[in-house]
């Protein structure tokens, strides 16, 4: 395992470690209906805090869950227990889907002590092992110091930008289907279709049936076979920013350097007339 991932048999081993911080950080798209306290409520992994990927973020943005200012994230994460010195492991429900957005999260505050457990509750669940119910236990607070690093963030200028001047290449994780804008996008005027030079890759292509990530050669082959080359700076997009971090992940265990995520997403771009949209493939 590299240090961004970890086995369930790896966190199984260390489950009572004083210096691992568990977090679930489910979270569905809206058009679900889903209620990730309730689920964590029902099953979680024993020691685990509920991490809300809509509440820990800039709530006075009209955009979904974009990154909060450092002082809101240290405030919100060191409730959970976490603080200098811990090492994070975040999961979600579904194998892989959000988890990977609070990884980011962590590096992007100055926190590199983090990682994705590989695989997420459905892998443990399925190996038989023991979940907790209820509500999160108490925790202790902690001090949590942000170091921000700017320049793993993208916005939409900078992105518009990057595509124009071919100073970056943007890789957007949503379906085939939304990036050749053959179906309606589930948030509300929003346009169909993806930003002119863009390239898809889908998340779930850098995942094995069991939502377990794919090994860092055969990730680099996907990104390759999309037209992405990973010797040249990357931006990730995907509907929210929410996916659009399983492909900064998936790009760091592939060994690219110098990535980044449009934190705006499609959300922001499908919905502002200034900026062009294509569609096909």
């Amino acid at each position: 395992m590299t240090g961004d991932i970890v086995s369930t048999d790896w966190l199984a081993a260390r489950l009572d470690a004083p210096d691992i911080a568990i977090i679930d950080a489910s979270w569905h798209l809206p058009t679900t209906g889903r209620d990730t306290r309730a689920e964590f409520r029902a099953a979680h992994i024993r020691g685990a805090q509920f991490f809300d990927i809509d509440d820990i973020s800039d709530t006075t943005s009209p955009l979904p869950h974009m990154l909060p200012a450092p002082a809101k994230f240290a405030a919100r994460v060191k409730m959970l227990g976490i603080g200098d010195g811990k090492r994070v492991i975040a999961y979600d429900s579904v194998g892989l889907f959000s988890a990977a957005r609070a990884w980011w999260m962590f590096k992007v505050f100055g926190h590199d002590d983090v990682a994705v457990l590989d695989g997420g509750l459905k892998k443990w669940i399925a190996e038989g092992r023991p979940v907790a119910e209820g509500a999160a236990r108490l925790v202790q607070a902690r001090h949590f110091t942000p170091r921000p690093r700017t320049f793993m963030v993208k916005d939409m200028r900078a992105v518009a930008a990057a595509l124009q001047s071919g100073a970056a290449q943007v890789a957007d994780a949503r379906s085939g289907t939304r990036y050749r804008g053959e179906e309606v996008e589930p948030r509300p005027g929003v346009r169909p279709g993806h930003m002119p030079g863009a390239r898809n890759v889908h998340y779930a292509s850098l995942l094995n049936p069991d939502g377990t990530l794919k090994p860092p050669a055969d990730i680099a082959a996907v990104f390759q076979a999309a037209g992405i080359d990973l010797a040249k700076p990357v931006i990730t997009s995907c509907g929210s920013g929410v996916t659009a971090a399983i492909l900064a992940l998936g790009l760091t265990l592939a060994g690219a350097r110098g990535h980044a995520l449009y934190d705006g997403s499609w959300a922001e771009w499908g919905a502002d007339p200034s900026v062009p949209v294509a569609s096909g493939p």
